[in-house]
C-alpha cells in the first residue's frame, strides 16, 4: 500500500500496522484460566489469528475482497505446509449429488472385507476452512487408524451462500453416499457408518442426523453420530459457558454471535442486542415454546452451572426473530428439536471443552439425548479449548489437540 504513495492508502497501511502491534501486545498479556494447557502457545495463536482478522478487515474496508475470502486464503497458505496424500491413504476429490467431497481411502486389505465409514463435516463458523484446508491431517489419521473410508464434505460457505444452503449441501452429499450402490462402489458396510463434525460441522452433522431419522426414503441408516464441541443453538448467549468464556481465545462470544448472523445473512446491527439475549426476551412470543428445551438451569449439572445466573430480559427486540426466523429452525439449531426427534437419534459421542463458549451446547444436547433414551458418551476435557483437535501439526501443535483427537478416534474404533 505504501509503495503507491497516496495518502489514503498510507493511512490504511499505518492503521493496519498499528492494529497488528496493539492486538499482539494485548493478547500476549490476556489472562487465561490456570487450567488451560499450553497457555502461551494459545495466546500466540489467538493473537496471530485476530491480527490476521484485522488485516482481512482492512482489505475488506478498501473493497479489495471480502474479509472471509481473504482469511480463507491465509488459512489455505498455512495448510499447504502439510501434504494432502500419504503412502497409506488415497485422497480423491469428487462430487456427490453436485456437492464437492474429498474421499480418504485406506490401502485395501487382502481379505476384501467391507470397510467402516465416517462422514465428516468440517467446522469454521459456516464461513471458514474446507475439506481441503486444515482437515486433511485429521481425516488421513482417521482413515488409517480406523481402516475406514472417510467422506469429508466440502459444503459451500458464507458469504457465497447462507442458511439453509450449507445444511442442504451436507444433507444431499450424505443421502447420496448412503445409497446402496454407492456404498458397494466404495466397499463400505451399510451397517457401520457414522456422521461426525466439529463446531459448525458438528451443528450440520447433528441437523443432518435428525433429518435422516425422519426420512423413510433412506434405507441405510447411520449407526453413530460423533459431535466435537458442536454449536447447537442461538437463543441463549448467556449460558454459564458463554459467561465464563466470553473473551476466550480462538472463539469469543462476540465472534460466535457474528458467525450466527453471517450464517443467517442477518443484520450485524443486531449483535449487541443478541449478546444480552434481547432477541429472546419475555415479550418475544415466538420464543416461548422453545425456552423449556433450552433451560440450562435444569439441563446442566451443578459443576457447570457454578454461580452463574440466567439472563432473561423482560423486554427486548422482537424484530430480530421476525427478520431472522431461522433462529428458531431446528435445521440451524438442533438443540431446539422436540423430544420425539431426540428419541430417534443413534448412539452418540459428544466432546466438550471447559474453556469454550460452546461447552454447554454440547452438554445440554447430551442431557436431552439421555432423557430421550439414547446412549450417549460425554467426553469432557477440563483443560482444552475450542478448536483444539485440529491443532496437531507444526506450527500449531498442541498437546490438547492430540489428546482430544486420540480420545475421539478411540471411541469411534470401539463403537463403529
Amino acid at each position: 500500500l505504501c509503495q503507491r504513495r497516496d495518502r489514503p492508502n498510507m493511512k490504511s497501511a499505518f492503521f493496519l500496522l498499528t492494529a497488528l502491534v496493539a492486538l499482539t501486545a494485548y493478547y500476549v498479556y490476556l489472562p487465561l484460566p490456570s487450567t488451560v494447557s499450553d497457555p502461551w502457545k494459545l495466546m500466540l495463536l489467538d493473537a496471530t489469528f485476530r491480527a490476521t482478522q484485522q488485516m482481512c478487515n482492512v482489505v475488506h474496508s478498501l473493497r479489495l475482497s471480502h474479509h472471509l475470502r481473504v482469511l480463507n486464503y491465509v488459512i489455505d497458505t498455512f495448510d499447504k505446509l502439510e501434504p494432502s496424500s500419504s503412502e497409506h491413504v488415497k485422497t480423491t476429490d469428487t462430487l456427490f449429488d453436485g456437492v464437492e467431497v474429498r474421499i480418504f481411502e485406506p490401502s485395501p486389505k487382502q481379505d476384501k472385507t467391507l470397510k467402516r465409514s465416517v462422514i465428516y463435516i468440517h467446522g469454521g463458523g459456516w464461513a471458514l476452512a474446507s475439506a481441503s484446508i486444515f482437515y486433511n491431517n485429521l481425516c488421513r489419521i482417521m482413515a488409517e487408524s480406523l481402516d475406514a473410508l472417510i467422506v469429508s464434505i466440502e459444503y459451500r460457505l458464507v458469504p457465497d451462500v447462507h442458511f439453509p444452503e450449507q445444511f442442504y449441501d451436507a444433507l444431499r452429499a450424505t443421502k447420496y453416499f448412503l445409497q446402496s450402490d454407492i456404498l458397494a462402489k466404495y466397499s463400505v458396510d451399510p451397517s457401520r457408518i457414522a456422521i461426525s463434525g466439529d463446531s459448525a460441522g458438528g451443528n450440520l452433522a447433528a441437523a443432518v442426523c435428525q433429518q435422516l431419522s425422519l426420512d423413510d426414503s433412506v434405507s441405510n441408516k447411520l449407526k453413530l453420530q460423533a459431535l466435537i464441541y458442536p454449536v447447537l443453538q442461538a437463543l441463549d448467549f448467556n449460558t454459564p459457558s458463554y459467561q465464563q468464556n466470553t473473551n476466550m481465545p480462538v472463539l469469543s462470544r462476540f465472534v460466535m454471535v457474528k458467525f450466527w448472523i453471517g450464517y443467517f445473512n442477518g443484520n450485524y446491527d443486531f449483535v449487541d442486542s443478541m449478546l444480552i439475549n434481547n432477541h429472546t426476551s419475555l415479550d418475544v412470543s415466538q420464543a416461548v415454546s422453545f425456552r423449556g428445551r433450552l433451560n440450562w438451569s435444569s439441563l446442566l449439572p451443578s459443576t457447570f452451572k457454578k454461580n452463574y445466573k440466567p439472563v432473561i430480559q423482560p423486554t427486548g427486540k422482537a424484530e430480530i426473530i421476525q427478520e431472522i426466523p431461522a433462529l428458531l429452525d431446528i435445521r440451524a439449531a438442533p438443540l431446539l428439536a422436540e423430544k420425539e426427534i431426540f428419541q430417534s437419534q443413534p448412539k452418540t459421542y459428544i466432546l466438550t471443552c471447559e474453556n469454550d463458549v460452546l461447552r454447554d451446547d454440547g452438554i445440554m444436547y447430551a442431557k436431552r439425548l439421555e432423557s430421550a433414551g439414547v446412549e450417549v458418551t460425554l467426553d469432557h476435557f477440563d483443560d482444552c479449548f475450542h478448536g483444539c483437535m485440529i491443532f496437531t501439526i507444526w506450527p500449531t501443535n498442541f498437546s490438547s489437540g492430540h489428546r482430544t483427537r486420540d480420545s475421539y478416534i478411540k471411541w469411534l474404533d470401539e463403537n463403529l
